[in-house]
């Protein structure tokens, strides 16, 4: 009997190790669910596979910089309690495959670039490797994101740094719409002077609250899912105010003070 419960055992084992394998044989490269409105890849100025609805310009405007506030609360928020990275990678993506701005590494990736030079200056590389001094193209602009979380709890009002707005439709818990709203601002390196600012959002209806219906063990396999749905909600908030920036740049009209910038000469002026 102990023999026979013991062949059951390793048969069962030896046929969900088969089932897994076959089920990694199904892995698709290119998979559309798993895209987001930040498709395709860019190389130079061209772009492939791009949305269809990004915004583009004729010819590159200047260098441009893409830096996120770490420490601001939303940074906190978006890779903490909700698990998502970077949005500078999209952004990256969105900027040159638009080729309104040529983008330049500020990101963790110059560490590397000044690990090299540190290399160079040391001796330690190849008298032809031609890395050194007075080679890193500059900056003209920074772009910087922020998420506009809002507060489910407040009945979907604005909170700053609060959590998604959660709506609830249809079927208590069976369906849950998403909502996420963007800012980007434009600076200019060389002034400080804020050229342009834009506003983008976006919405979805996913069955991520279906979980609830199920416990525990259903809430933690729709857990996965919710993630990804709110991932793909921002990328195509940032999208829409990313096309937002492009629509004012191209339409763009220098502010203008009298007596010039910064001067104290302004026309908002306090008793002395």
């Amino acid at each position: 009997m102990e023999i026979r419960f013991v062949k059951k055992a390793l048969t069962l084992a030896i046929g969900a190790m088969v089932l897994s394998v076959v089920g990694c044989s199904n892995m698709q490269m290119g998979s559309t669910s798993a895209k987001t409105t930040a498709t395709g890849s860019a190389g130079g100025a061209n772009a492939q596979g791009e949305n269809a609805s990004l915004e583009k310009c004729d010819k590159a405007l200047g260098t441009m910089a893409i830096v996120e506030d770490v420490n601001a609360p939303w940074y906190r928020t978006l890779t903490t309690e909700y698990k998502l990275g970077s949005t500078a990678p999209v952004l990256r993506l969105l900027a040159q495959q638009s080729n309104c701005f040529v983008i330049v590494e500020r990101g963790r990736a110059m560490d590397n670039m000044m690990q090299e030079r540190a290399l160079a200056s040391s001796g330690e590389l190849r008298k032809n490797s031609n890395v050194g001094k007075g080679q890193m193209v500059s900056a003209d602009y920074t772009l910087n994101p922020t998420i506009v979380f809002s507060n489910p709890n407040a009945g979907g009002g604005v909170a700053g740094i609060g959590g998604w707005v959660g709506a609830v439709v249809g079927v208590a818990g069976s369906m849950k719409k998403k909502e996420a709203s963007t800012l980007l601002t434009l600076i200019d390196n060389r002034s400080g002077v804020q050229l342009a600012a834009a506003e983008g959002s976006a919405s979805n209806t996913d069955f991520g609250a279906l979980g609830a219906i199920f416990g525990g063990s259903g809430g933690g396999v729709m857990g996965g899912y919710s993630n990804t749905a709110e991932g793909k909600v921002i990328v195509a908030a940032f999208t829409d105010s990313y096309n937002n920036i492009v629509r004012a740049v191209r339409n763009y009209k220098m502010q203008t003070v009298e007596g010039g910038l910064g001067t104290g000469k302004g026309g908002l002026q306090v008793q002395k």
